[in-house]
């Protein structure tokens, strides 16, 4: 029989992100579809706090480690503290979300505990066993494989699986220690700084993704450009949407060529081929083109929408499931109308 450990790690504030509660989701189905053993593990500041407030999930055993050296992310204490709790529970089956720190951490830990990892993982299935299905070739390849080597590790994407509901319950939570050398703690985090100054733009657990194209820079119909206009139209929408930000690549690149630019913009909003993969809920690409590198980023996008001036653009190749012919700048105009009296700050 698999024993099936869920490896979360808390945030700063000793919290749990969303993403993390899918993967709780995600290895609860998987347990009890095949049959395994349930444990979970938990590592980082208010680490016991958190098992409570998901103490309703069901898990067979509930391990914590949890202090200073574990309140901040860092590779040689993150990869132990997960090696201990993979030995405590003698896991064959880890899953765990594919966040920044565990995609770094893992790796290490599996190699020691002599298992095998599997990282950004976009589906479960369990016909004769475990199977995970993930993309290759920039997205373009849906891959279904399994593993018999153990443990395996599996790092599960964000916007697979639907957050668990949190239901406080008081359970009995095991303090578990790792072997820290002092050699392992000479790393210091000094604080956080954002990729680029100003009003946080990227929100991966926004409901709406707004993509913005090259078209903003182009010469609109009275043969002018109006790129500080797109840039308040764009802030403005934003603001009272609270929709995350995404580019196209050839409107980043824009800067690179001297051209005036949409200042809050950068490389990190691409999505794309050659950019990131989102998944929210809701997505509204305006004056992009619709061709299939772009298209790429778009795949996990539940409710796909474009806003485009040409009727025979990509977007109309099926690749949206609504496109408005109309042009960009009056369509911002009317939405962010409608937000504003829906927020009373038109």
């Amino acid at each position: 029989m698999e024993k099936l450990l869920l490896l979360l790690h808390t945030e700063d504030d000793g919290s749990l992100r969303r993403q993390s509660l899918e993967a709780l989701t995600s290895a609860k189905e998987t347990a009890e579809k095949i049959g395994a053993d349930f444990y979970l593990g938990i590592v980082g500041n208010g680490a016991k706090k958190s098992t409570e407030l998901i103490g309703n999930c069901g898990a067979k055993s509930f391990a914590v480690l949890e202090g200073n050296d574990f309140s901040v992310p860092r590779y040689s204490t993150d990869k132990s503290a997960a090696l201990a709790l993979i030995k405590h529970f003698a896991a064959t089956v880890v899953i765990a979300p594919n966040t920044s720190r565990w995609a770094r951490a893992l790796p290490g830990a599996t190699f020691q505990a002599g298992g095998r990892i599997d990282t950004r993982v976009t589906g479960i299935a369990t016909d004769g066993g475990i199977q995970i299905q993930r993309w290759y070739y920039r997205q373009r390849m849906l891959a279904t494989l399994s593993r018999t080597q153990r443990p395996w590790v599996i790092l599960i994407e964000s916007g697979i699986f639907k957050a668990w509901e949190k239901v406080s319950v008081q359970v009995n939570v095991e303090e578990v220690s790792a072997e820290l050398k002092p050699e392992m703690k000479r790393t210091e985090s000094k604080g956080y700084e954002n990729a680029s100054g100003g009003e946080q733009t990227i929100k991966p657990d926004a409901p709406i993704l707004f993509v913005a194209g090259a078209g903003y820079m182009k010469k609109q119909s009275d043969g002018k450009t109006h790129v500080k206009e797109a840039e308040e139209l764009i802030k403005k929408f934003l603001k009272l949407s609270g929709a995350s930000l995404g580019s196209s690549k050839s409107l980043v690149e824009a800067a690179s060529e001297g051209a005036e630019v949409i200042s809050i913009m950068t490389h990190m909003n691409q999505v794309g081929q050659t950019g990131s993969t989102p998944r929210h809920q809701k997505g509204l690409s305006t004056c992009c083109h619709g061709e299939e590198p772009h298209v790429i980023g778009w795949r996990f996008i539940n409710e796909r929408r474009a806003v485009n001036t040409d009727p025979n653009c990509g977007w109309a190749q099926g690749k949206t499931d609504v496109l408005y012919v109309a042009d960009a700048f009056e369509v911002m105009t009317k939405l962010n109308e409608k937000w504003g009296q829906k927020w009373g700050q038109a």
